[in-house]
């Protein structure tokens, strides 16, 4: 029995759940709206403001697939209430980071500065001059942005320098020993 996919998701108010048939589930509130199609082996039902998903069957593949519905959909549900934010760090002598208009622009060591539009959907916010936030109400979609960006530059090794997850540890490396006499 699936742990996650058991719990019920509750529903908060100024949050409309529309369950169409095929498992098509549109969900709508305060940020935006957000349309995802399910399998159709499980079963999504709304009840006394509360979401549950259960299965039809017992087979394996519908087993696997009972606590990743019932994730993606509180996930759709914390989105269009909360929202999702991943902050960013950017380290190293000369790294910066701007806005130009909606266009994230950043100062990374290579010859020209890189510039980033948002995907639709996701928002860049600049705190200071070497901290990013990428903000949005897919939870996906905001990660899939974050590790774009932080791909321009990862954290290296040997300084640390590079763009980082906040929080992120790196693994530091030692650097030549030098020679020995």
């Amino acid at each position: 029995m699936s742990r996650i996919g058991v719990k019920a998701i509750p529903v908060p108010d100024g949050v409309n759940v529309e369950i169409g048939e095929r498992n098509a589930v549109r969900v709508t509130g305060p940020r935006g709206e957000l349309a995802t199609v399910f399998t159709p082996k499980l079963v999504i039902a709304r009840e006394d403001g509360m979401l549950r998903v259960t299965r039809s069957t017992d087979a394996r593949d519908v087993r696997a697939l009972h606590g990743l519905t019932r994730s993606l959909l509180n996930n759709m549900v914390v989105g269009v209430t909360e929202g999702y934010r991943k902050n960013l760090e950017i380290q190293g002598v000369g790294y910066r980071a701007a806005m130009d208009g909606k266009v994230l622009v950043l100062s990374l060591g290579y010859s020209h500065p890189v510039r980033m539009d948002p995907p639709d959907g996701i928002t860049y916010q600049i705190e200071g001059t070497n901290r990013v936030a990428v903000l949005g109400i897919d939870k996906q979609a905001v990660g899939e942005e974050a590790a774009r960006i932080r791909g321009k530059r990862p954290p290296e090794p040997y300084k640390g320098k590079g763009i980082r997850y906040q929080g992120e540890y790196v693994r530091r490396k030692a650097g030549k020993a030098g020679k020995a006499k």
